[in-house]
């Protein structure tokens, strides 16, 4: 009876545990599922080589890119949404001289700063951005804010200063974007400019002035893709001109069922070429992967054109791509697995 008892006693116990097993087993997996996280980041892209950057130069360059593309990361960690990270992580590059953003942007050709800057949440594409402002400190947080605490998607010049005033965002003056190198490099512009104005920008050599721009792109805890853009704009620029950046489709998109992009390059081309959003609808109705779809339209579409520039781009799964068609660009990520790269030249 004994034996009887003790054997009945087991087979409950081994069948408690086996049918409580794939419960626990289902979990786990749903648990590492939200823990799929990765971040992409640009610093823009042009002839940049070794030629062109001396090892100090390099260095910092690398440096603030792994800050940057690290301090995003550990807020993916966390939990917050992917829009926090895109912010903190662009800030960064705004407050850092070595980019075309924030206090390291260029000048328009009346020696001032226009800025413009844009962001985008996959899951509702909901969509803020700013454009030719000059006294936000944080053009990022300022376009945040129209996607959060607008009824709009694009603000502009003095009304989105006004908006984002109200909204508490500290207000800077001008000369605060201020930079010699950045002076130096209009005063040559505008040399050329005076002589032959079309010729200064469609001149291959030229590259550098049209654009510069950095970006974030990540993929949360919860699933959700969000992309950001923020940019100083192109060299010498005039009136009121506003490239990609804050044009949600071309500069930035994001969506759920896609893909998330920042773009960096001739914002000319990449406005006209819908180049963020041409992305992620190649994924969505070609089933294309991020990869293939990126390269058709940076090194196919785009070149074709005559864009020249690149993206940063990142799917539901968290894989990641970052083409470009010059001869670098500043890029960085972090992707599902943790693995970390940093790279700035074509061969990196």
């Amino acid at each position: 009876m004994h034996t009887f008892l003790s054997t009945f006693a087991s087979t409950l116990i081994m069948l408690h545990v086996f049918s409580f097993a794939p419960f626990v087993k289902a979990d786990d997996e749903q648990a590492t599922t939200s823990n799929n996280i990765a971040i992409a980041i640009h610093g823009g892209a042009g002839t940049i080589s070794k030629a062109n950057l001396s090892p100090a130069q390099e260095a910092a360059y690398r440096e603030i890119l792994e800050k940057a593309l690290k301090a995003g990361y550990e807020v993916l960690k966390s939990g917050e949404d992917g829009t926090v990270a895109v912010i903190k992580a662009i800030q960064l590059m705004e407050d850092s001289v070595l980019f075309n953003a924030g206090v390291g942007a260029v000048y328009t050709f009346d020696e001032e700063h226009e800025l413009d800057a844009s962001i985008m949440h996959g899951a509702d594409r909901s969509a803020g951005a700013v454009a030719g402002v000059k006294t936000i400190r944080s053009p990022i947080a300022a376009a945040n804010l129209v996607r959060t605490e607008s009824v709009h998607v694009l603000l502009s010049g003095e009304g989105a200063e006004s908006f984002a005033f109200a909204k508490g965002l500290e207000k800077v003056d001008n000369r605060y974007f201020n930079s010699s190198r950045r002076l130096d490099a209009l005063k040559k512009a505008k040399k050329e400019i005076l002589k032959d104005e079309q010729a200064f920008y469609s001149a291959p050599h030229n590259i550098d002035y049209k654009y510069g721009t950095v970006g974030v792109v990540v993929l949360d805890k919860n699933g959700n893709l969000v992309a950001g853009t923020s940019t100083g704009g192109m060299t010498a620029k005039r009136y009121g001109r506003v490239g990609d950046s804050p044009i949600i489709g071309a500069g930035t998109f994001a969506d759920n069922n896609s893909c998330a992009v920042s773009s960096t390059g001739h914002g000319e081309f990449f406005i006209r070429y819908n180049v963020a959003a041409d992305i992620c609808a190649r994924v969505e109705y070609q089933q294309l992967s991020i990869e293939d779809a990126a390269s058709k339209v940076i090194n196919g579409v785009l070149k074709d054109a005559g864009g020249t520039g690149g993206v940063i781009a990142i799917d539901a799964q968290g894989n990641i791509a970052m083409p470009f068609n010059t001869e670098g660009m500043y890029r960085a990520s972090i992707d599902t697995k943790g693995d970390v790269y940093i790279g700035i030249y074509g061969n990196d």
